[in-house]
């Protein structure tokens, strides 16, 4: 590849854009609170909060030195992500601890990309994280729901002009850092109703030896404070 041509694309990926007005900075959150209120709504996109969610299983599993055999994504938006190891200790912990707060800490990380005005690099990182992702899916509706999601991503930040980048790249960010809120509230109802007796926090306690309302509780917290900064960062506050 010519020389002049990688420096180019060095530009356009790692480079700054213009930032956006701020009435698109708020029309984004409007349409992203859109795609999180509604139960119709939330329904079809909660898909790709269960993408980060078992995404934050799977990459913290292999951080932590697990071996990771697979990941699947469900048509009723549920997931699972198994992994090999140590049943208990750190590793264990961190992992299952890693699934409700990796949307809105994700969130919080694209908001601080935006903040830089590195649009165009946070879309091809987020390429980059679904295509490594995709190797570990192990069946069809999860490997068709992350290729239908990174191929949007890719076709954003390829063919588009810089200001539908901008509303897509702050569109994504914003339903991260909302749709990682609501979560933590379906499980807090599940568990007032007897349901949801295997999920992370009642894993997480059991490891711990800990009430399982502890750790729903560190998933709220992580999720409101994502919401919190990572929303000043959106709006240049």
């Amino acid at each position: 590849m010519d020389p002049t041509s990688l420096g180019d694309l060095w530009d356009r990926v790692f480079g700054t854009q213009s930032p956006p007005d701020e009435w698109l900075v708020i029309a984004t959150a409007a349409v992203a609170l859109v795609a999180v209120v509604p139960r119709v709504l939330w329904r079809l996109s909660r898909n790709a909060i269960t993408i980060a969610h078992e995404g934050g299983h799977g990459l913290i599993a292999l951080v932590t030195g697990r071996r990771l055999d697979g990941i699947r994504l469900h048509s009723d938006t549920s997931g699972l992500t198994v992994s090999a190891g140590k049943p208990t200790g750190p590793g264990m912990i961190l992992t299952a601890a890693a699934g409700y707060t990796a949307p809105p800490l994700l969130g919080l990380g694209g908001a601080w990309l935006l903040s830089a005005d590195h649009i165009t690099l946070l879309l091809w990182l987020t390429t980059a994280l679904l295509l490594a992702m995709l190797v570990m899916i192990r069946n069809a509706y999860g490997a068709l729901t992350v290729i239908v999601t990174g191929a949007a991503f890719l076709l954003i930040s390829w063919l588009t002009s810089p200001d539908v980048q901008a509303a897509f790249a702050y569109t994504a960010v914003w339903f991260l850092l909302l749709g990682g809120v609501r979560p933590s509230f379906e499980l807090q109802s599940k568990r007032r109703y007897g349901g949801a007796g295997d999920s992370d926090a009642d894993q997480l306690g059991r490891l711990t030896h800990t009430p399982p309302l502890l750790w729903l509780l560190f998933f709220h917290a992580v999720s409101l404070c994502s919401l919190i900064g990572g929303g000043r960062w959106l709006l240049d506050l």
